[in-house]
């Protein structure tokens, strides 16, 4: 389990239009909001992820970058890209699904095809939201076991005006007996 105020494992992949993306290096002011979505297959993901596009500038006048990520290959995540049509969004693809268990995502197996006729791959991850700040450590996460209700991005975007003006800290943290 990741852990708030703590590093967060390392994240390095392909992106559509940007080149290579390291998390370590990708120079946010406030954070990086690391999205992990399903994939083509999921109808509920596409919506999900033009939220997220249409957001994308309001999260970048807080100083925070945002990315798409599946374990798709390039040709899914592009055709996902296509579907969202938001220039503003990166998306990666080929997470390794060591990498995304190693984010504490779940992992499901393919049902076939799905109710907008797309085959599911073999396995993938689940949904997964993660504030990740510019010093690597997690400020903010969410994991789904289900493609159904996600953290709405209008809120975090809200959330972030009360955050920056109070350096209110990441919670959670705590490990210790309780």
């Amino acid at each position: 389990m990741l852990i708030p105020r703590q590093p967060v494992p390392g994240l390095t992949l392909e992106t559509l239009d940007n080149g290579s993306f390291d998390l370590a290096a990708d120079g946010a002011g406030f954070a990086t909001l690391v999205v992990f979505y399903r994939g083509l297959h999921c109808p509920i993901c596409a919506t999900y992820l033009k939220e997220l596009g249409r957001l994308t500038p309001d999260f970048a006048e807080k100083g925070v970058k945002t990315i798409a990520i599946s374990s798709d290959g390039k040709e899914r995540a592009q055709q996902m890209a296509d579907k969202v049509a938001q220039p503003d969004l990166r998306f990666g693809y080929d997470l390794s699904l060591q990498v995304a268990r190693d984010w504490g995502l779940f992992i499901s197996t393919s049902r076939g095809t799905t109710s907008i006729g797309i085959e599911e791959p073999a396995l993938f991850s689940e949904p997964g939201v993660f504030l990740v700040k510019a010093d690597g450590t997690l400020y903010f996460s969410s994991v789904q076991t289900m493609p159904f209700v996600r953290p709405h991005f209008q809120e975090m975007v809200g959330a972030l005006d009360f955050v920056q003006k109070n350096d209110y800290p990441a919670r959670g943290e705590y490990t210790g007996a309780v």
